[in-house]
């Protein structure tokens, strides 16, 4: 189906959907057992938490499914090849944001290539980082996206008053 053929109906609210991945990496510091590292991206350049640490994320096109955008978001924003056998799908999240938005959390364990920042308009630094302790100037909701998305809680609602998280 082509974005020509989708008829939108206009009675009900549309939200964005994003897809953000944690792409994990056990590093080995020479201990006995390796740690588990996440990949960060010093967001710029957006209006939205320019300077923050935030995942490789983006947010899904007319006839595309979440899993299409990850893989074509990390290769844009990364230059790095993943299949969609890579991704295993976490916890979704409608969240508030500057707007009321749904978000996909995947993880990724393998893929083809090093990342490197490919768009430094959009990011400035790309940081590995213990997602059990994330760093001060990471995005808040990323400890409790982390924690559900492997601890396996499929909904949570996210910054809204009515919610306590």
């Amino acid at each position: 189906m082509t974005a020509q053929q989708y008829v939108f109906d206009t009675k009900h609210d549309r939200y964005p959907l994003a897809v953000h991945v944690f792409l994990i990496q056990e590093l080995d510091h020479g201990h006995e057992s390796a740690d588990e590292h996440v990949l960060l991206m010093r967001r710029a350049g957006s209006g939205y938490a320019d300077g923050q640490l935030g995942l490789p994320a983006g947010h899904v096109d007319l006839g595309e499914t979440p899993t299409e955008c990850a893989i074509r978001e990390l290769a844009e924003e990364l230059g790095i090849e993943l299949r969609a056998a890579d991704l295993t799908p976490g916890a979704t999240w409608f969240r508030m944001s500057q707007e009321p938005r749904m978000d996909i959390f995947y993880t990724a364990r393998t893929w083809t290539g090093t990342p490197q920042i490919r768009e430094p308009h959009k990011c400035t630094e790309l940081v590995w980082a213990n997602p059990r302790a994330m760093p001060a100037d990471a995005l808040e909701f990323l400890t409790p996206a982390w924690n559900d998305t492997q601890n396996g809680r499929i909904l949570r609602e996210y910054g809204f008053a009515s919610t306590s998280a």
